[in-house]
């Protein structure tokens, strides 16, 4: 499992390209207009009690805080799709988690997913932050045997990690419950 994370996703939407995306999926030419004028041109500034900045014109990315913005995003990403039968790609807001099968030993198709994620994000003007982006191994055999060779992006690895935590629930590499996910799962609710 790869869990990926974006640099300020909300912020990197390019708003032409989300009105084709948009356009594409069948939305009303009227609707999309109205979206394309939402996020172009919006001013900004920043107040610190009574200084104020001078005002910036923004033309890319959804506002933060605007309830349109995840709703933006998601349509933005619906054509992020995992490309072998194998894999799997989930997405819930700007959370992205590439769920990879690696059958006898054979890590093809999972390291090309990861090739074309890393693609489609560069298209797409999304930017991976590897360094905060984390690689869990599940090997389910009785024998576990060869190590995996850690992933890269763009030429730098992806931290592995023994257990990651998304949507308040846990993933861990062993199936031994009681050694690891139960003890995880009493600590998280008496928190």
């Amino acid at each position: 499992m790869l869990f990926i994370d974006y640099s300020s996703a909300f912020n990197t939407i390019v708003p032409s390209k989300l009105i084709i995306k948009l356009r594409d999926l069948g939305l009303n030419s009227a609707l999309c207009d109205w979206i394309l004028i939402f996020l172009m041109g919006r001013s900004q500034a920043v107040r610190m009690g009574n200084i104020t900045s001078s005002t910036l014109t923004l033309n890319t990315g959804a506002p933060q805080g605007c309830v349109l913005s995840p709703l933006l995003y998601s349509l933005f990403t619906h054509d992020c799709v995992a490309t072998h039968s194998s894999n799997t790609i989930i997405k819930f807001a700007d959370d992205t988690t590439v769920i990879g099968l690696i059958t006898d030993g054979d890590e093809t198709a999972y390291r090309e997913e990861v090739r074309a994620l890393t693609s489609w994000c560069q298209d797409n003007n999304l930017h991976l932050n590897v360094s905060k982006t984390k690689e869990l191994i599940v090997d389910y055999r009785k024998r576990q045997r060869e190590a995996h060779t850690p992933i890269t992006i763009d030429g730098t690895p992806v931290e592995r990690v023994s257990s990651f935590r998304r949507y308040r629930s846990i993933r861990t590499k062993t199936t031994r419950l009681r050694d690891s996910f139960i003890p995880q799962a009493i600590r998280l609710l008496n928190s």
